[in-house]
């Protein structure tokens, strides 16, 4: 669109119009022959001083004539001239004054001049404002769109033409909504009839500005706009000046993604969460589909072999779209051409800003290529998901539709933010192998498999943590003592990770060594107190490298629990751990209520023993308080759910044991601590499974003993066991009546095994020894020894018992 000529009588502005400007007609001579009113005020000469005269002689001076020649030979070889030139005033004074001479043809041939001037200030005044219209027009980088009162285009300038690749004349007579694409029309033509109403200018708005010729393309320019009105006040139309910032724009808005990335990208430290970060991320700024493919070693936390990639899983798709070929936890085929195997090759991104027709970079099949194609893709970017040197995966980020094609720009940002995701996912990675380890070493400390115990009957649950922290140290066992008895034990080490784990397999080996001495509940805890205070001072000279090591040592909690199936009688000591649940038969549940007792390992102060009778069939459940605390984080809130789930149940033991997980521990919620959990229902020993006798302390028990013995096992069926267990027994007795005093007690209880007790009121200790070949004695206890599969001592307030078990004999 070219600029309208402008002609002297245009503008009031103008100085070289009619009603402002001096004019003079001079003939073929150089003789003037017509002079204005206005040439009179400027120069001071009348009409009748000058008409008549050569304008060489009245207007120009001797030394300004040469200038004058040669400005009228210009003119009479082009057929006019515009310049400036000094004039001789009627004073005698110079004025500088603007000119432009036109030849001007009479009938009969005969030419004449033209002269129109202007003071030389207001001349040059104007050619700038010229000159300045006419380069915001042709010149000016920046846009320039003027609108009519109906606002309809009147002109733009080549700053626009050039910007959206429009002709200047094309958008001329149009509103924005017939060039714009319909979104971006609206909000233009209504910051046009603002300003067209109210007055107000707008200034650096922003807005999108895309045209229908080219709607892919992105554009968003700055826009700031003013009314135009002439000097009667009269509307004229809007003026805007228009500036392209989509490049400023992108810049902005990729740095927003970096920055979002940085706060969203890494937020837990799992795998396959920290993946679909990355993907929800990229296609919120920068593509319409992306997909996070990983290798299968990796997303189980397993260190990626250098140099080798294999099979490709999905780990990551954003938005969902059902009509990508591979969904999430698919494997994902490479073909050698694909843009995914380039880049896995070559460790560096692929752009292909327009895919071609070829299907070799889908790499599937051609059901799923045709699917594919639906989604209307056209540009690709694949970039290697690599950190400290090791390849993770590719991500794959596609423009479909109408979004515009990547550019390198696209590239170098998706190359940061994948470089960005990789040190997250790799950290996820690490931790996630931590965790199997920490697992692994966990699992193998706690009992894998609970076998059937004449006293109780059991199930257990133990969650790992999923948290950031990592595993804690939760565990628990079940241990079978002598006389058919049975210790229950829960703990919990405070802190995550292998350490705690490790910290929680010392205690656990502790407690079991502990228990195998047969002692009393707050004795065991009492020790294991011991232990763990000197477990701290060994830990704190290595203070430097494990600084945490000795908060988990002091920070340990553990509940000791012992039954006894013949007398139904359990004692308990905890030091620090959460009380434990007693469900009648009747469905009654009661929170016992011990001694609490400090943590292990503070050391000082006592634990306590807390005793009671439970009826067959009762439930005892031992918890960690990871289970209270993992669903509502209320725990009064959640002891009432438990309470809920044990109360009246009769559901089997190991269906009460999930209903309680699935009741405190909402479905899809992942604990932030272990969690372990234990019940056991109480059985009883039928009468008829026990026979006890008291025996004088005199030499003839041994016989009576062997009696008594040898008829019980008669009754029983166990006459094979006989002779070994009456020895057993006569042995055992004979000892209390040599080194003991008082009443001799003779138990015998069949359970899996056959169990045969010896008790007096004598702490002493007895050992086993090898006797030489000259003493007359001391082979009692070897014989025990050797004729049983297990025996031991246990004390007790009022003396000890020596124990024996030998397995029953095979139906």
């Amino acid at each position: 669109m070219g600029t309208p000529s402008i002609h002297f009588n245009e503008s009031p502005e103008d100085p070289f119009g009619i009603d402002r400007a001096a004019s003079a007609v001079v003939d073929d001579e150089g003789t003037v022959v017509g002079w204005s009113v206005r040439a009179q005020d400027l120069l001071g000469y009348p009409a009748k001083e000058v008409i008549g005269r050569a304008w060489r002689d009245l207007l120009v001076d001797s030394h300004d004539l040469p200038v004058a020649r040669s400005a009228v030979a210009e003119a009479v070889r082009a057929g006019g001239w515009i310049g400036v030139l000094p004039v001789r005033h009627r004073d005698g004074s110079r004025v500088h004054l603007g000119f432009r001479a036109r030849a001007v043809v009479r009938e009969g041939g005969e030419q004449e001049w033209f002269l129109v001037g202007a003071p030389a200030a207001e001349i040059v005044a104007w050619q700038r404002d010229r000159a300045l219209l006419d380069g915001l027009y042709r010149r000016s980088p920046i846009g320039l769109v003027t609108y009519g009162p109906d606002r309809r285009v009147i002109r733009v300038n080549r700053a626009v033409e050039k910007a959206s690749g429009v002709p200047a004349e094309a958008p001329v007579g149009h509103r924005p909504c017939e060039f714009m694409v319909d979104e971006d029309a609206g909000p233009a033509d209504e910051r046009v009839r603002h300003v067209l109403e109210t007055g107000e200018p707008l200034i650096f708005t922003e807005q999108s500005a895309r045209t229908r010729h080219d709607a892919r393309r992105e554009r968003i320019v700055s826009v700031s706009a003013f009314r135009m009105e002439d000097s009667t006040g009269q509307v004229l139309g809007v003026a805007e000046t228009i500036e392209d910032v989509t490049a400023r724009h992108r810049a902005q808005r990729r740095l927003a993604l970096l920055n979002e990335a940085s706060a969203r990208i890494g937020t837990s430290l799992d795998v396959a969460q920290t993946a679909r970060e990355l993907a929800e991320v990229a296609v919120h700024g920068l593509a319409d589909f992306c997909s996070v493919d990983l290798l299968k070693p990796v997303t189980l936390g397993g260190e990626p072999v250098p140099g080798a990639v294999g099979p490709l899983l999905r780990t990551a798709l954003s938005p969902p779209e059902h009509r990508v070929p591979f969904q999430e936890g698919d494997v994902v085929p490479l073909l050698p051409e694909s843009a995914q195997a380039r880049c896995l090759a070559e460790r560096r991104p692929i752009l292909e800003g327009l895919l071609s027709l070829r299907p070799e970079w889908y790499a599937m099949d051609r059901r799923r290529i045709e699917l594919a194609l639906g989604l209307g893709v056209h540009s690709l970017i694949a970039l290697p998901l690599m950190a400290r040197g090791l390849v993770l995966g590719v991500v794959s980020l596609w423009r479909a539709h109408d979004s515009e094609p990547f550019e390198d720009d696209d590239a170098r940002v998706a190359q940061e933010l994948t470089s960005r995701a990789a040190v997250c996912i790799d950290n996820a990675r690490r931790f996630t192998q931590q965790q199997n380890t920490a697992l692994t070493l966990q699992r193998s400390l706690l009992p894998s498999t609970l076998s059937d115990l004449p006293a109780v009957e059991v199930a257990c649950r133990y969650l790992p943590a999923s948290g950031e922290p990592g595993l804690g140290g939760d565990w628990f066992d079940v241990i079978p003592l002598s006389g058919a008895r049975v210790a229950l034990v829960v703990g919990d080490v405070v802190g995550h990770g292998i350490h705690a784990a490790a910290s929680m397999g010392r205690l656990r080996a502790a407690v079991r060594t502990l228990a195998s001495l047969d002692l009393e509940p707050d004795e065991v805890v009492a020790r294991l107190d011991d232990l763990v205070s000197l477990l701290a001072g060994e830990l704190e000279a290595n203070t430097d490298d494990n600084p945490s090591a000795i908060e988990q040592v002091l920070g340990a909690t553990c509940l000791y629990a012992v039954y006894d199936p013949v007398s139904r009688h359990c004692s308990l000591a905890r030091a620090g751990h959460p009380a434990p649940l007693v469900t009648t038969p009747d469905g009654e549940v009661t929170v016992l209520e011990p001694p609490a007792g400090p943590p292990l390992g503070l050391g000082g102060l006592p634990f306590e023993t807390y005793d009671l009778d439970l009826p067959e069939g009762s439930l005892l459940t031992l918890y960690t308080n990871g289970l209270l605390e993992a669903g509502y984080g209320d725990v009064d809130t959640a002891m009432e759910h438990l309470r809920a789930c044990l109360e009246g149940t009769t559901e089997p033991l190991d269906r009460t044991c999930q209903a309680v997980v699935e009741a405190l521990l909402p479905k899809g919620h992942l604990p932030s601590d272990d969690v372990a959990l234990l019940i056991a229902r109480t059985r009883m020993l039928r009468p008829q499974n026990v026979a006890s006798w008291e025996l004088p302390s005199e030499p003839t028990s041994a016989a009576r003993a062997r009696e008594l013995t040898t008829a019980k096992l008669d009754e029983w069926g166990l006459a094979e066991l006989a002779f070994t267990t009456e020895l057993v027994a006569s042995e055992l007795v004979t000892n209390t009546y040599r080194y003991a005093t008082g009443p001799v007690t003779l138990r015998l209880i069949r359970t899996h095994c056959l169990t045969c007790e010896v008790s007096d009121t004598s702490h002493t200790s007895p050992h086993l020894r090898r006797a030489l070949s000259t003493d007359e004695g001391g082979r009692g206890l070897f014989l025990v020894a050797q004729l049983t599969e297990r025996w031991g001592t246990r004390y007790t307030h009022e003396g000890k018992t020596v124990w024996t078990e030998q397995p029953l004999p095979r139906v």
